[in-house]
């Protein structure tokens, strides 16, 4: 009976709810919580087995208590010990790969972490169903809490599971797994599952499991235990061996220990300098002890249950006992052993942890500068950036530092500074690049830093003081390519084409690809923006012509070469960059990278915009509606589009979560212009035209984008039937079509075109004229390949032209515009355009023309009904679920369309006329 989970009954129900609903491809993440020794090793192994018998694969790592020493210690020990299919598949990702034993891991870039954490997803999805368990987070390397982050927010509709473990007693106030847990517990793919103190009769029925007992020791182990299964267990064994109980936990541990032989008592200390686990031949060596009494000393330990065997080595049966006698050790006992350990070690994360518990404080510069740049080649900058500072306060107390670290204090510091940014800390690279010599390099990290802190002057001066102080042209072509972006959207713009020309120049004799690409594509966006559209595509595609071995530019490069393209309506040739571009991001593992997302997000719009709607919600669908943070906000604002066009329901909900990132000014562009168009189709053109005003005031003056959320406010305003707040819309426009965020506005694309055209049909709408020439104007330029917007157009084009009394020519437009819906199932124009040909009694409609056609909406027509039926404002408005002020505007409307006064007269006319049909 021993081993049997006791007592759990509710948690584990909890955690296999999690697990179950990641089977039916909704991923979940459980944090599980508790003191120490309170059964949550014990529990995640009830969760591993039930799991693999429903057919998961598992992967089960463990956080070591070496603090930040060890990035990705957790990873690698799931994939070390995982089935052999699933290490076969993770070696196919070489930045995991370097994670399993004999393998070498790879040089270092920017991206590297951003490119593991995009193979792990890769793999997840691959061996999908997965549960993966991370142990004893409370001990977990700064990488690895960004990576249970990244996990927590990324997985959404695969099938995984992830489980972390902590304990709580350890979570001090300032313990940095706190806010870890804090921010992900907010999240509603997270469960926290608390395991709290057996109650005795939990407690009773858990000793029974490990032997016969009489009442009186029962009671005293229930007792005594507190609700602690494995003090429960310690006291059980020492009453088993005749020992007597002292108070406390510990002293009850080393009690076990006591008993030891010497040689016994000997190993044991040293395996518990070694940490949790330690190998058998190197806790042999430091132990000194001959290979007999050695084997002699391990099987006593491990007959007493103190360690028990693990692969090639010794694992502590729970880390109270190993903390226990590590504690135990007299000063200089631990100092030596620490040593023992450094002499023999070659790993130099754990060169540095013992060199610096054995206070070998030359030894530990050397080991921490090694380890920062082995933690750089793992993509683990933060860890990099933690022995890198390490190292750096350690080099005044030692003599010949820069011998020991292998370069110099200044080029250690910017390595520092650059792994602090790598790892998000903007901020903290900057303080340190501030303090150092003001050289060329540190001075174009910093201005790249400020810029993108949004400290423009800040980065600009750092710039110009690269550029003044370049020692080599390679130096020199980096800081101009630098200074030209800080100047692009500055009041200095038209410096910025200057630089960029002589950084392209200097960067080409030079030989420095990156810097080339840089300034290539600063120079294509001034074309842009000065109206050379065939310069700028020439620029973009000799930047994606060949790599520059920095994937962000490459992939920056991509991006832009598809963007400019699908702005000039080039959207088959926008279409095969972009994929060329994903192929890359998922290649690389850098499908979540920033460039990686925006190309995208970009596929989705060409598919979009061409008509190919299938596409375009399966790449939606990856964009997950759980958000958390602006930038995943951003990504899920673009799947709006087609959930919109297409109705459907999960628009409410990825709304919803939406809400709460609005101040963002590109989430409010983007939700909150979508939202409008949501509302419009509900026939609440008052909530739209809420959400269009806070649009706009969050773009700038001159924003492109102000010309589709103006077109989407002049269309509520249009169907309210009010003109204020019309000649603001239309001037915003016009303002953004002669002008630009920098007061200078080259030819538009098509879309831009269209969208231009379009605001001057929607404010003639506004006043009442429905002009068909303006509406064809609209269609025709929409037709340039973007199919939804050229059939909502028609839409207008055929009333237009039915009040002309064109009846033929709206029928022929209203045919085309149905047609088009029907192939994009875009279920809410489908039902407008039906609604309209009903109304206009077109051929293959119910009716045919005749004096019922007086251009009632959809919405008045539903009005209408429930107007004759005898419902007040209040009662229409809560059946429509609309405001009650847009019901009023709407039955103002019909009485003035039907030429009557009443409510009354209404419901007549429109029994006469065949309205309500």
């Amino acid at each position: 009976m021993k081993g049997l989970l006791v007592g759990r009954g509710a948690e584990l129900a909890r955690l296999l709810r999690v697990l179950e609903s990641a089977g039916a491809g909704t991923a979940g993440v459980a944090l599980v919580g508790g003191d120490a020794g309170i059964g949550k090793t014990r529990l995640t192994a009830e969760l591993v087995a039930r799991a693999r018998e429903r057919g998961f694969h598992v992967l089960v790592g463990q956080c070591a208590e070496l603090g930040d020493a060890l990035p990705y210690l957790p990873l690698a020990d799931a994939l070390r010990g995982a089935e052999p299919a699933v290490r076969e598949a993770a070696a196919a990702h070489p930045l995991l790969g370097q994670l399993l034993p004999g393998v070498e891991s790879a040089p270092a870039s920017g991206l590297t972490q951003q490119r593991l954490f995009g193979s792990l997803l890769g793999l997840l999805a691959e061996i999908q169903p997965v549960l993966f368990v991370i142990e004893d987070l409370h001990w977990a390397d700064r990488s690895t809490r960004d990576l249970l982050v990244f996990l927590s927010r990324m997985v959404q509709a695969e099938r995984v599971c992830v489980v972390g473990t902590y304990r709580t007693d350890d979570l001090h106030r300032r313990h940095p797994l706190r806010s870890v847990l804090a921010e992900l517990k907010r999240l509603p793919a997270v469960t926290g599952v608390e395991l709290g103190p057996l109650d005795s009769g939990d407690m009773s029925d858990y000793v029974a499991t490990m032997g016969d007992v009489d009442a009186q020791r029962l009671g005293m182990i229930v007792a005594r235990a507190d609700g602690n299964p494995f003090y429960a267990e310690e006291l059980f064994a020492a009453m088993a061996e005749g020992d007597s109980l002292p108070d406390g936990l510990a002293s009850l541990l080393l009690s076990r220990v006591e008993v030891l032989s010497e040689p016994g008592q000997r190993v044991l200390r040293a395996a518990a300098v070694a940490g949790r686990r330690v190998e058998d031949e190197l806790l042999r060596e430091v132990s000194g002890l001959p290979l007999a009494d050695f084997e002699e000393a391990v099987r006593e330990i491990v007959s007493r249950g103190l360690l028990r065997v693990d692969g090639y080595g010794y694992a502590f049966r729970h880390a109270l006992l190993q903390e226990a006698v590590y504690t135990d050790l007299l000063p200089g006992e631990r100092t030596r052993l620490h040593a023992a350990f450094a002499r023999l070690l070659t790993s130099p994360a754990e060169l540095a942890h013992h060199h610096l518990a054995g206070h070998d404080l030359s030894g530990a510069l050397a080991a921490c500068a090694e380890a920062g740049r082995l933690a750089e080649r793992l993509g683990a900058p933060a860890e990099a950036h933690s022995h890198y500072d390490q190292a750096l306060s350690l080099w005044e107390r030692v003599d010949g530092a820069e011998t020991l670290a292998g370069e110099s204090r200044t080029e250690l510091a910017f390595r520092s500074a650059v792994t602090a940014a790598d790892s998000g800390d903007n901020h903290r690279a900057a303080t340190q690049l501030r303090a150092l010599p003001q050289t060329c390099e540190v001075s174009e990290r910093l201005a790249y830093y400020l810029f993108e802190m949004d400290d423009q002057d800040g980065a600009i001066s750092a710039a110009e003081h690269a550029v003044s102080v370049a020692a080599d042209d390679a130096a020199l072509a980096r800081a101009l390519a630098t200074h030209a972006r800080t100047l692009t959207w500055s009041p200095r713009h038209a410096e910025s084409e200057r630089l960029a020309h002589r950084a392209l120049e200097t960067a080409r004799a030079a030989g420095a690809r990156d810097a080339e690409v840089s300034a290539l594509l600063t120079l294509a966006l001034h074309a842009e923006v000065q109206g050379d559209t065939d310069l700028a595509h020439d620029l973009v595609t000799i930047a994606s012509a060949e790599g520059t071995g920095d994937l962000a530019m490459d992939l920056r490069a991509r991006f832009h070469h598809a963007r400019i393209h699908y702005e000039q309506g080039y959207l088959d040739f926008a279409a095969e960059v972009a994929d060329e571009g994903i192929q890359l991001a998922f290649e690389t593992g850098l499908k979540w990278s920033t460039y990686g997302t925006d190309l995208r997000f970009l596929r989705l719009l060409i598919h979009y915009v061409a008509g190919d709607w299938d596409q375009a919600e399966a790449v939606a669908a990856s964009f997950g509606a759980r958000v958390g943070t602006v930038p995943e906000a951003t990504v899920s604002s673009f799947a709006l589009f087609v959930e919109v066009g297409r109705g459907l329901p999960v628009v409410e909900s990825r709304l919803e979560w939406l809400r709460p990132f609005w101040s963002d000014a590109l989430v409010s562009y983007m939700s909150r212009g979508l939202a409008a168009e949501q509302a419009l189709w509900q026939g609440d053109p008052a909530l739209a035209l809420s959400h269009v005003r806070a649009a706009l005031d969050a773009l700038l003056p001159g924003d492109p984008g102000v010309l589709r959320i103006a077109a989407i406010g002049l269309w509520a305003l249009g169907d309210l039937g009010v003109v204020e707040d019309a000649d603001d819309m239309l001037e915003r426009a016009r303002f953004a079509v002669h002008s630009g965020p920098v007061g200078q506005r080259g030819e538009m694309g098509p879309e831009g075109q269209a969208w231009a055209l379009r605001v001057e049909a929607e404010w003639h709408r506004v006043h009442g004229r429905l002009d068909p020439s303006l509406w064809r104007g609209v269609a025709e330029a929409f037709d340039y390949g973007f199919v939804y917007e050229a059939a909502r157009a028609r839409w207008r084009l055929a009333e237009a032209l039915l009040a002309a009394g064109d009846r033929d020519a709206a029928q022929a437009e209203w045919e085309l515009a149905r047609d088009a819906a029907g192939k994009l199932r875009a279920a809410p124009l489908e039902h407008a355009l039906s609604e309209f040909g009903r109304r206009a009694r077109f051929a293959g409609t119910t009716g045919t023309a005749g004096p019922g056609d007086v251009g009632l909406t959809a919405r008045e027509i539903e009005v209408l009904r429930l107007v004759a039926e005898g419902l007040t404002n209040r009662e229409i408005a809560d059946r429509l679920f609309i405001a009650q002020k847009t019901v009023s505007v709407h039955v103002s409307n019909i009485l003035t369309k039907l030429t009557v006064s009443t409510r009354t007269q209404a419901a007549a006319t429109a029994h006469q006329r065949g309205l309500l049909t």
